[in-house]
């Protein structure tokens, strides 16, 4: 296996590692390779910064747009209110 493509690997496992650190934990070899390949690599690390501020923004854009569009008007929360005090008063 050529320099090149021993590095392609390394890069395409790393990326891959960097995607899944933002679903869920990685282990403990996974984290060491990962801190190792971004000591030495450039385009990791800028693809890290990046992934890191894409998922940010995703995340941002959607609280906002759930919280502006979630939301009751005055007389659901009447309603439920008042079914509310119902069932308090039943018991």
């Amino acid at each position: 296996m050529g320099l090149l493509s021993k590095i392609t690997r390394n890069c395409n496992h790393a990326t891959f590692l960097i995607e899944k650190k933002l679903i869920k934990p990685l282990s403990l070899r996974e984290r060491i390779f990962l801190r190792i390949h971004l000591i030495g690599c450039d385009a990791c690390r800028l693809y890290r910064e990046q992934t890191i501020k894409i998922s940010q923004m995703i995340k941002n854009l959607f609280n906002e747009s759930v919280s502006a569009s979630v939301t009751l008007d005055d007389e659901v929360k009447k309603e439920m209110q008042d079914r509310i005090e119902e069932k308090l008063n039943q018991n």
